[in-house]
């Protein structure tokens, strides 16, 4: 099930409305490509443009979130894109059936992959995870440029 890319509030003017995208998967899980683009348009219609440095941070971040949703936690998942009443920042959480928080491997630049989550916490303002009764929600949330 997709949540169209959408502005919440009644005046579709106000560039200070909230604005949301949702998308939740069963367990064949859903494309990478797919939850890039829903955050590069989400952006771009809210005036942060896709070339520009915030976009493609955001699209590094829910790409390496929902990769590793899909290869750690198999089954029903989801993802939700928040760009807050305050248009600079914005809330990404994956929700996945895991119960075991996402745990950074140490550094080592000869190891191909296994550097998502250092990229993420270095991009994003605040990153943490929240224990659900079945699985989690990780949510990073990524300050943006004021418009």
């Amino acid at each position: 099930m997709v949540i169209p890319l959408s502005n919440q509030a009644p005046d579709e003017q106000d560039r200070t409305a909230a604005w949301h995208y949702g998308a939740v998967w069963d367990t064949h899980g859903t494309s990478v490509t797919d939850a890039r683009h829903a955050v590069r348009t989400l952006l771009a219609q809210a005036g942060h443009p896709p070339g520009h440095r915030p976009s493609q941070d955001a699209q590094l971040v829910v790409s390496e979130l929902v990769t590793n949703a899909l290869r750690h936690a198999p089954g029903p998942g989801g993802l939700l894109l928040e760009l807050t009443t305050d248009p600079a920042l914005l809330r990404i959480t994956v929700r996945d059936g895991s119960p075991r928080p996402p745990q950074p491997r140490d550094r080592n630049p000869h190891r191909i992959g296994g550097h998502g989550l250092q990229l993420i916490t270095r991009l994003c303002g605040r990153f943490h995870t929240v224990l659900l009764g079945q699985g989690k929600h990780v949510v990073a949330e990524l300050g943006l440029r004021p418009l």
